[in-house]
């Protein structure tokens, strides 16, 4: 049976890699220590009930008045609950990874589910990345926390801290939703308030809060206390800040509960870990921060006529004239930049020039699962402001070279904002190009903070994956000069509005395992010949000294 893996990188031995893969499922939705974070924060909280000593007017609203037994109790049985367990997909079956490798070349069933991570924004890869999981729910997704539009800007506005949107976002594209109940959340969590009636979107927010909103219908008691206690806990947040009144319209129950579990915690992965309970993601899976902050952080784009640009959102999708909400976010503008975008980066929230440019460490967790992937993956998206983000944090570019794994690029089913200008010719961004750019953002080319690496593209991109019929120019000369290895077109639909193509999700999941065997099958042939070589001139050299 055909092995579709990678040897470690970064220090971790294939020995221990294989062990790992033998006792079955290697990772819950934590990190470590998150039980021990999420259960010391109660534990803190009942001490005070005990003792007497007062408790902070934004914990004691946690638990909205209930009588069911104390906000504690649910939230421990909440963490308790198995996660959602999954199906992987034969590869060997019709319509499977031999269907994209083509009739004349059958692949084996999988042994054991790869490891993959996956870098990407929170809106293109969600479209595929549930059905994933035909394949393996061994995915780690990393996600910037640099959003600044919707209502992830209004919370961020009244509360600080970092941007939850994409993250939630994810999540809730992994989320259960085997059974009524699950369904029910996952509608609660996904639902938005009123976009232009302010009174009619804080209304609902206020009944989804009592708890009399027809959302909740279908929620059991545990679940309802524990998902209300959050928001409860939100809302009472947003009461503090008296100074600055809060605009409801277009806001995400998802992301309130997000920030309420956040703020609670003190913690951005302790809020992943409870959102993942709650939401029943498959165990495995993970959804990672690209940085780990408690604090707001802004990106800044350097154009290549000297101007910056900062914001995520001014950057790639620029606030519309009309728009009934100031956050409210234009993802169909098709005006070019000024100049081609030369680099990304980091500002800190003291101000937005040059000057206060940083270099935030990346998510630990981050660098672990690079260290174990079976294949590394830049998923659909915007991307200088979706998948580089993630890629120019130090640490990341050294992973990836390290690693002996494939690394597949995805290329975008339509040509956007921020690769219609190419900085090295005219006219939009090639195949090319747009890998070129992930290298250079990988080496953090043009940093000023960090030391600078120098590896070719071909050290980041082994495998690239383009949709059938979209307008991105493939120049396959040029790719291969690189040193990519594999160009595989995948079957695409029509995007309902018109404006390019969207891979079809199944036969995108065919044609990554058809990649990842490739990449094995060359890795083993490699090996083979070296070995045969080995043993060549092991021969020759007994021969000689007798």
């Amino acid at each position: 049976m055909r092995s579709l893996g990678g040897t470690a990188a970064c220090g971790s031995s294939q020995s221990t890699k294989l062990q790992q893969r033998g006792r079955g499922p290697l990772r819950t939705p934590s990190s470590p220590g998150l039980a021990v974070q999420c259960s010391g924060a109660a534990q803190q909280q009942q001490r005070r009930q005990e003792t007497g000593e007062a408790v902070p007017a934004a914990s004691s609203a946690v638990g909205g008045g209930s009588s069911n037994g104390s906000m504690e109790s649910h939230l421990f049985r909440m963490l308790s609950l198995p996660a959602a367990t999954s199906n992987p997909l034969s590869l060997g079956a019709p319509g499977g990874a031999a269907a994209a490798a083509g009739a004349d070349e059958q692949l084996e069933p999988l042994p054991w589910e790869p490891s993959l991570v996956v870098f990407s924004g929170g809106t293109a890869f969600n479209s595929v990345a549930g059905h994933m999981r035909q394949l393996t729910t061994r995915i780690a997704h990393v996600l910037p926390v640099s959003d600044d539009g919707g209502s992830t800007a209004e919370i961020v506005r009244v509360l600080g801290g970092p941007a939850v949107g994409d993250i939630r976002s994810r999540c809730l594209r992994l989320a259960d939703d085997s059974d009524e109940e699950a369904r029910a959340v996952r509608r609660l969590l996904a639902h938005r308030l009123n976009g232009k009636d302010s009174d009619a979107a804080k209304q609902q927010w206020y009944a989804i809060v009592e708890g009399d909103d027809p959302l909740w219908e279908g929620i059991s008691d545990a679940y309802r206390h524990i998902i209300r206690s959050f928001l409860v806990h939100f809302h009472a947040n947003i009461m503090r800040h008296s100074t600055k009144r809060f605009d409801y319209r277009g806001g995400s129950v998802g992301n309130f509960f997000f920030a309420g579990a956040r703020i609670f915690f003190r913690s951005l992965e302790a809020a992943i870990f409870l959102f993942s309970r709650v939401a029943r993601i498959p165990e495995g899976s993970l959804v990672l921060p690209a940085i780990l902050t408690e604090e707001h952080i802004t990106l800044g784009a350097e154009l290549l006529d000297g101007n910056l640009i900062v914001g995520q959102n001014q950057i790639s999708h620029p606030p519309s004239s009309s728009a009934a909400s100031p956050h409210e976010v234009d993802k169909s503008c098709d005006a070019c930049l000024a100049a081609p975008v030369k680099r990304i980066f980091y500002l800190s929230a003291e101000g937005d020039t040059h000057e206060h440019e940083v270099a935030p460490a990346p998510n630990p967790r981050v660098l672990t699962e690079l260290e174990r992937a079976d294949a590394i993956i830049y998923g659909m998206g915007s991307l200088y402001t979706s998948i580089a983000p993630s890629l120019i944090l130090k640490g990341v570019g050294e992973c990836i070279a390290a690693a002996t794994v494939p690394k597949i690029f995805l290329l975008n089913g339509a040509l956007d904002r921020e690769t219609s200008r190419c900085p090295s010719h005219d006219g939009p961004m090639t195949a090319s190009d747009m890998v070129q750019a992930a290298a250079d953002a990988l080496n953090r080319k043009s940093s000023k903070r960090t030391h600078r690496l120098g590896f070719p593209p071909s050290v980041y991109v082994t495998a690239v994956l383009l949709p059938a019929g979209g307008p991105v120019e493939v120049d396959r000369a040029a790719l291969q000069h690189m040193g990519v290895q594999q160009i595989l077109e995948v079957p695409s639909i029509p995007s309902p509005d018109g404006r390019g193509v969207h891979y079809d999700p199944d036969a995108l999941v065919a044609a990554v395992a058809t990649a990842v065997a490739t990449h094995r099958q060359r890795q083993q042939a490699a090996q083979q010949a070296a070995r045969l070589h080995a043993n060549r001139r092991a021969t020759l050299a007994r021969r000689n000294s007798s």
